[in-house]
């Protein structure tokens, strides 16, 4: 065991019809009908894109720079009817009708057992009737998309698709309409100009069943947090001074109020016990299976399952102030996020369209110029389906999806996420500094012993000290508080009090001139210390932190306290060990607690007696070493450091001002709910490069292949109708497995 030497470290306004964003600011959306997303409320919502979420918009609609479908921006307990799932999904059935039999009666006289001969006029005719209310309104929206994103410069997915599926459908039509302007070379062995109204419809509806099944699987991906709005209870018993007890919803609670909660019932808000005893399942909350005692003066979180006991409660946060609501809240930012490794499917994207459509007027020029004959029917063929198999939307949605179930499988582990770049920085830490107060132990000290000198007694020094700590929230101040309430003492007048940094408290006590902290505060003010430092030494080995007392400058007793390492310390500690990175440990005690701690846990190495800013400049001093460096703590104290650190941990039963700090919040305040995010981590930025490469793997192999590279040697040509499926199934693939996520085990 080391002792850590710090110093050797070296919008504008939109109206409701329009979508802003930091790129294409006051383009005007076109391309979405108004649909209700469930009647009445769905143009007062404001909707985001899951790939742009710069882009907004109140109302549903679609994204002018991807063309997707655009999504609640605050998901909704009932989920509702997407408008964008019903249109499709009725476009797809109507093409479906048209399709089958066109493609019937073009395929004739290929299809053994179809044996209905038709006139090549009548057959031409009865395509086109067939296709063309498929492609005019099945297709529709993949042709008002395609012209906003030529018209905002943002070429997407739905580009490649209307130019496709366009050119084939106006080819046949041109083809039909006035076959004597095609040169012979243009028709095949009978003397006719080949038809593709069939490989313009069928693509068509299987594009629309791609964006079925892929906006079915994206609505998956806001089950957690559903989930964790559907734990709220309705309705909660509310507890007159009379008695009464009156059923109420559970939005007409107030601050202050009293409920009464029975067995088997949920907690409706969050407060604190005020008689009563039961044991209360936190598990949808923290994750952890095992039931919490909860007894006078206990905290409880609302949504949480009571046991077999009843109690009353008082409610202190309410509404959106809960845990849970701010659990919702949190994990809905950091789904919106965005991962610096989306930066990489950023510029990939940007080029990605341009480079199809310039491939696919090559692929065009080179079969007519070496192709086989019908070298014009080749040519065409397969420029349509370097268009069509494309998909740059498998490659927006890798990160995303993943951010998005990953953020909310860690919610239910109670690991809460303030944005995505933290979950990606996570994963690549090698140093966590940790506070031991709180975070190592369980921050509930106990007042152990009390050795008194001077002739003073254990009462009076127990006044004197707990006099000065009354309005102190520090841990040890709360263990001296809590003993002098059990020996029923009462608190002296105090003035002129004041705080010393990384020393403790000085004051007048009823009169009488009181010092308490260590060694360095009594010492500043002329007390003399040796003996007191003797005998707390002693204790300090075992662990035990110990605060002197001068009363006049006189040595008047020391106060012990013992404050247990939690249990799944050393746990915690070792999966790091493991895992290669370094555990440090930071605190404020004075150096024989923090070694008899620092031995107990087995950190790497320790550093104590750090005032509140030192903690900072230590986090600093890793980072100019090139260490990544997470910061796990709970105290104010642990803020500045927090907002330093790369990541930085809060446990969730600390402080406001460090909760706001951190980028993590543990809602357990418990060493291995950061061993889950670290897991969490992991697996989600594995999930992200499995996707990514999904993508790339797709699009490197199938526009060649679309192209004919494999004709020269095997003669095997890629037609433009299964183009279509292995388009439809890359963005599918990409978010089935992001859904993956939800069965990991943490």
């Amino acid at each position: 065991m080391e002792s850590f030497n710090g110093d050797k470290l070296g919008n504008e306004d939109q109206s409701d019809n329009q979508a802003s964003h930091s790129c294409c600011a006051g383009h005007k959306e076109q391309g979405s009908p108004q649909l209700k997303y469930k009647e009445g409320i769905a143009d007062h919502l404001k909707f985001i894109c899951p790939m742009h979420p710069e882009v907004t918009k109140m109302g549903p609609g679609s994204c002018p720079i991807c063309g997707m479908a655009l999504e609640p921006e605050e998901i909704q307990l009932e989920e509702g009817e997407n408008p964008e799932l019903k249109d499709f999904t009725r476009r797809f059935v109507f093409s479906l009708v048209f399709s089958v039999p066109l493609f019937l009666v073009a395929m004739s006289d290929m299809i053994p057992l179809f044996t209905i001969s038709i006139p090549h006029g009548i057959n031409s005719i009865l395509q086109l009737f067939l296709a063309t209310p498929v492609v005019l309104w099945s297709g529709f929206p993949f042709f008002q998309r395609g012209w906003q994103s030529v018209k905002t410069r943002n070429l997407n997915m739905f580009t490649l698709i209307a130019m496709g599926t366009g050119v084939a459908y106006f080819y046949s039509l041109l083809a039909t309409l006035f076959p004597s302007l095609f040169p012979d070379n243009f028709k095949n062995a009978e003397g006719m100009v080949p038809l593709y109204y069939e490989s313009a419809a069928i693509i068509i509806t299987l594009v629309l069943l791609g964006q079925v099944l892929e906006l079915r699987a994206r609505s998956k991906t806001g089950s957690a947090i559903r989930t964790l709005l559907g734990l709220a209870p309705k309705v909660a018993k509310k507890v007159f001074e009379d008695g009464r007890e009156v059923e109420i919803p559970i939005e007409e609670i107030q601050v202050g109020d009293h409920m009464k909660v029975y067995p088997g019932a949920k907690i409706p808000v969050d407060g604190v016990v005020l008689s009563g005893k039961s044991l209360v399942d936190e598990s949808m909350i923290t994750g952890e299976p095992v039931p919490v005692e909860k007894l006078i003066g206990s905290p409880v979180t609302g949504a949480t399952v009571n046991g077999t006991g009843a109690f009353v409660m008082e409610a202190k946060k309410v509404g959106s102030e809960t845990l849970l609501s701010q659990i919702v809240k949190m994990v809905s930012q950091a789904q919106r996020s965005r991962a610096p490794i989306q930066k990489l499917a950023d510029q990939v994207s940007s080029y990605f369209v341009p480079t199809v459509v310039i491939t696919s007027i090559l692929t065009a020029i080179i079969w007519v110029l070496w192709g086989p004959e019908p070298v014009f029917t080749h040519a065409f063929l397969n420029a349509v389906a370097v268009l069509i198999i494309a998909c740059p939307c498998a490659l927006g949605l890798a990160t995303p999806m993943s951010i998005m179930v990953g953020t909310g499988k860690g919610a239910n582990h109670g690991v809460l996420l303030k944005d995505a770049e933290s979950l990606e920085m996570l994963e690549k830490i090698d140093t966590l500094v940790v506070d031991k107060t709180g975070t190592l132990t369980e921050g509930r000290p106990t007042l152990s012993e009390i050795k008194t000198f001077n002739q003073f007694s254990e009462d009076m020094i127990l006044t004197f000290a707990a006099s000065l700590e009354n309005l102190s929230e520090h841990p040890l101040a709360r263990a001296i508080i809590e003993e002098a309430k059990k020996r029923e003492i009462k608190t002296l007048l105090t003035s002129d009090l004041n705080y010393i940094p990384g020393q403790g408290l000085v004051g007048q006590v009823d009169g009488r001139f009181v010092c308490l902290g260590n060694e360095k505060l009594l010492s500043s003010h002329g007390v003399v210390v040796d003996e007191m430092n003797q005998y707390a030494e002693q204790l300090q080995k075992k662990g035990e932190g110990a605060m002197l007392l001068a009363i006049d400058r006189k040595a008047a007793g020391i106060l012990f306290v013992s404050d247990p390492i939690k249990k799944t310390t050393a746990e915690a500690i070792s999966y790091f060990k493991n895992k290669n990175i370094k555990v440090i440990m930071l605190t404020g005690d004075n150096k024989h607690t923090a070694q008899a701690v620092a031995e107990k846990v087995n950190v790497d190495s320790f550093e104590s007696e750090v005032l509140p800013d030192r903690k900072g400049e230590i986090i600093a001093s890793l980072q100019k070493e090139g260490r990544r460096v997470a910061m796990a703590g709970d105290g104010i104290n642990d803020a500045p450091a927090l907002a330093r650190a790369d990541v930085g941990i809060a446990m969730g039963t600390g402080t406001d001002v460090a909760i706001e700090s951190a980028s993590v919040v543990l809602v357990k305040g418990d060493l291995l709910g950061i061993v889950k995010a670290h897991k969490l981590s992991q697996k989600t930025m594995r999930n992200i490069r499995q996707n990514l490469f999904l993508a790339f793997v797709y699009n490197s192999l199938g526009v060649p292949i679309a192209a004919g590279i494999l004709y020269p040697f095997t003669g095997v040509l890629l037609s433009p109708i299964f183009a279509s499926v292995a388009m439809s199934l890359s963005s599918v693939s990409v978010i089935g497995n992001a859904l993956r996520l939800r069965a990991t085990k943490l």
